[in-house]
């Protein structure tokens, strides 16, 4: 649920803001429109043909409100002795042929990127949000992951078919958490149980969720901006296993063959582990036992020091990268947050490297050679996707922080309150403030710690390079 309400920034700050996220924008490295070649295959193109039909089985997507890029449906069912979990994922390798202007473009953008005035989508929207994607009461032709859970919710077995499919409803987070609160028997019902089960089987083989509260940049009716920051919803949680499920399948696909590309993340240093246990006590919540995805996982969402032990723990989730393989297993294979290897392979609309995943899934399920065009281009994936990453990470903050620079501007010379979230030396820390609701970089008192609220006073806020600055 939202932690608090969105704040809107002041008509007389909305022109200088549009303009502050347009220059944005066009500052990216990355184009905005795409040739007319690529959208004439985009409109031509005819998908791969399908085997078989599974239009008889009721999938159905669940996704943010609005969305049009549906990446994922699902369709669960319980047996004699637990479940059968299809996971059916947008052709996207069925419709991009390797080589042509499609395809070229795609790897130029590497991901879709969401900006707070519209998204910069890797694929034509005639594709991503219409002829790939998994709309409701449509026709798609799909990759389908097929798997057999017991009743703990473990894998027993699996498979992947490219198939016909047809979403009967799309769900969005805040109403399915509703259905599935009230009880009400159906695909939610079996989501939250199949969802919960599969927590707990993360929790056995010691792997670990960080779940910050997301801060997500809103454009209203009016075309002004705010800001919600919100932690996810359990349904969300549920629907998120589904797909880890899917990158570990998809990872042992490849390491089976030896060849592919996984997400890989490096175990926490024995430094890291200690300071961070050392930053715990501090703060009155001392992790002592077990491992840090149990300790972070028993936290009370509703405790004012949570935030703050959760960006104490943001340091052991960093070095996450992608690692191309061809004829060896490597040595370092696994996603230590996960604690298993894994690959990205749910999201192929959206993320470059999943159509790579998929194809060589499908190849490997079927017993077919992996594709040419896979082998030749693998090697270019690990770089692609980081210069990518670090394109939407930068959007994404400097984005939130003109925002919060807007929000700010009408309060320069007020004195505002703020909770401290984590020191960062030389007399500073990150601070929370709650009205608006703000986080940001500030001077702090001598001898103020994690959880204590000063006093600031706003010096300056440059709506145009997303820069605030206060004084104590």
């Amino acid at each position: 649920m939202l932690q608090r309400r969105p704040h809107v920034a002041p008509s007389a700050a909305q022109s200088e803001l549009a303009a502050a996220l347009a220059e944005l924008r066009e500052s990216l490295d990355v184009p905005t429109e795409f040739s007319s070649a690529a959208l004439s295959e985009a409109e031509a193109v005819r998908p791969a043909e399908t085997d078989l039909d599974l239009r008889d089985l009721p999938f159905v997507t669940l996704d943010p409100e609005g969305a049009r890029d549906l990446d994922q449906a699902f369709h669960l069912e319980k047996r004699d002795a637990g479940f059968v979990v299809r996971y059916a994922i947008a052709d996207v390798p069925g419709f991009v042929a390797p080589g042509g202007d499609l395809d070229l473009e795609a790897r130029e953008r590497g991901q879709t990127l969401y900006a707070a005035d519209g998204s910069i989508p890797l694929h034509p929207r005639v594709l991503s949000e219409d002829r790939a994607s998994l709309l409701p009461g449509e026709d798609r032709p799909a990759l389908v992951w097929t798997f057999e859970l017991d009743e703990s919710g473990a894998v027993e077995r699996f498979r992947l078919e490219r198939a016909l499919v047809r979403s009967r409803e799309q769900l969005d987070y805040v109403s399915a958490q509703v259905t599935a609160d009230s009880g009400e028997p159906g695909p939610l019902a079996l989501l939250r149980e199949i969802g919960v089960l599969r927590q707990e089987q993360e929790r056995m083989r010691g792997g670990a969720s960080l779940n910050l509260p997301d801060a997500e940049v809103v454009q209203h009716e009016d075309g002004s901006y705010g800001i919600e920051r919100r932690h996810p919803l359990p349904v969300e949680d549920w629907n998120a296993q589904l797909s880890l499920m899917t990158g570990m399948a998809a990872a042992e696909l490849m390491l089976e063959a030896k060849v592919g590309v996984l997400r890989t993340m490096p175990e926490p240093s024995d430094e890291a582990f200690e300071a961070f246990r050392r930053q715990t006590k501090a703060l009155g919540r001392p992790w002592t036992t077990g491992r840090y995805g149990e300790y972070l996982r028993g936290l009370d969402r509703n405790d004012p020091m949570t935030l703050p032990v959760l960006e104490a723990a943001a340091s052991l989730f960093r070095g996450a990268g992608y690692l191309a393989f061809d004829g060896e297993i490597p040595a370092d294979a696994e996603q230590s947050a996960i604690a298993a290897p894994y690959a990205h392979a749910t999201a192929p609309l959206r993320r470059l490297v999943d159509r790579w995943s998929l194809a060589i899934c499908l190849a490997v399920s079927n017993d077919a050679e992996i594709p040419g065009w896979v082998r030749d281009s693998l090697g270019e994936l690990p770089e692609r996707m980081q210069v990518s990453g670090q394109r939407a990470s930068r959007l994404n903050a400097e984005t939130i922080d003109r925002v919060e620079a807007a929000l700010l501007s009408p309060l320069v010379g007020s004195r505002l309150n703020a909770a401290v979230i984590e020191l960062r030396g030389e007399g500073r820390a990150s601070v929370q403030i709650a009205e608006p609701a703000v986080t940001a970089t500030a001077p702090v008192p001598d001898g103020a710690a994690p959880g204590d609220i000063v006093s600031l006073r706003l010096v300056r806020a440059d709506i145009g390079k997303g820069a605030v600055e206060f004084e104590v």
